[in-house]
């Protein structure tokens, strides 16, 4: 009797440790909210084209909505949750963080510069694209790099980072330009389009933007020289490893499978809507470098 009571101690003892693994594997964070909740929360800009922002229908579109939507599949498969909803949270620059912080959303379906700073209190994921400081000048101007804007005039937009960053690259390689400090971009470019600046210095993917709206954009060229490439990731909450793997798994497939950079192509390279305007924005070599090894470093 003896034997048997301490056998059937040591059977339970070994029922016990075998189900301990399951028990790890469970859903934590992030991915445990979603499964008690029942729905997934994606956060989304209004205005920003390409990567998130209001088709004529009011609805959310763009880069990063789309891979917004294959993460919530992801997640669908990973919870065995099919029914899972994905529910819309309209966001500002100013506000995406801390509506992340306190749980009010999941993830950010837009464009965000991952930097060293922003890690302190969120994650990133892998780099979904790389943002430029870069300059727009005529088609047939003798303009390749920025110290070919040396005694030119150059428009910049007042209180943006281009301009200490043009500075910071004239002190380094002993020239000078002639600024033209506008308002706004609009001014900025207006000043280029009219003549009065030979460049116009800002974010590519803006710059690119701009030239797309414009009567004759083939009269534009954006140069292949940067002041500075910003890393751009979605945002997810700090202290979730399980979450952001799922995140990254997902991304690094879809650019292993050119699945990414076929949306890519759709976003930045084809007529979008509302306007059916091209962004003509092709993959530059930073970016194919992130895609072709998938990173979430900062800057």
């Amino acid at each position: 009797m003896n034997k048997a009571f301490k056998r059937l101690i040591y059977l339970v003892f070994l029922a016990t440790m075998a189900s301990v693994p399951a028990q790890a594997q469970s859903p934590g964070g992030t991915l445990a909210k979603i499964r008690d909740t029942g729905e997934i929360r994606l956060g989304h800009r209004d205005v920003s084209v390409p990567f998130s922002y209001l088709d004529d229908n009011q609805k959310p579109v763009g880069f990063a909505m789309d891979l917004c939507a294959r993460i919530v599949e992801a997640v669908k498969s990973e919870l065995k949750l099919p029914a899972l909803q994905a529910r819309l949270q309209p966001i500002q620059l100013s506000t995406q963080i801390p509506l992340i912080e306190n749980g009010t959303i999941d993830i950010v379906c837009g464009p965000a510069t991952n930097t060293l700073e922003r890690q302190k209190v969120v994650a990133f994921s892998t780099t979904i694209f790389v943002s430029s400081i870069r300059a727009v000048v005529q088609k047939d101007a003798p303009i390749k790099t920025f110290e070919d804007l040396g005694g030119r005039p150059v428009s910049l937009t007042s209180g943006s980072t281009s301009i200490g960053l043009l500075s910071a690259r004239a002190q380094a390689k002993n020239f000078q330009t002639k600024n033209i400090l506008t308002p706004d971009h609009a001014a900025s470019f207006l000043a280029l389009t009219t003549g009065r600046s030979d460049a116009f210095v800002m974010d590519d993917i803006l710059l690119a933007s701009l030239i797309a709206g414009s009567p004759n954009p083939s009269d534009w060229r954006i140069i292949d020289d940067s002041l500075r490439t910003e890393p751009y990731g979605l945002i997810i909450r700090k202290g979730d490893p399980e979450f952001k793997a799922l995140v990254d798994r997902t991304l690094a497939a879809m650019m292993k499978s050119n699945e990414f950079q076929e949306l890519y192509a759709k976003w930045f390279t084809r007529p979008i809507p509302p306007k059916n305007v091209n962004l003509n924005f092709p993959m530059t070599a930073p970016l194919k470098d992130a895609v072709a090894n998938p990173n979430d470093k900062g800057v």
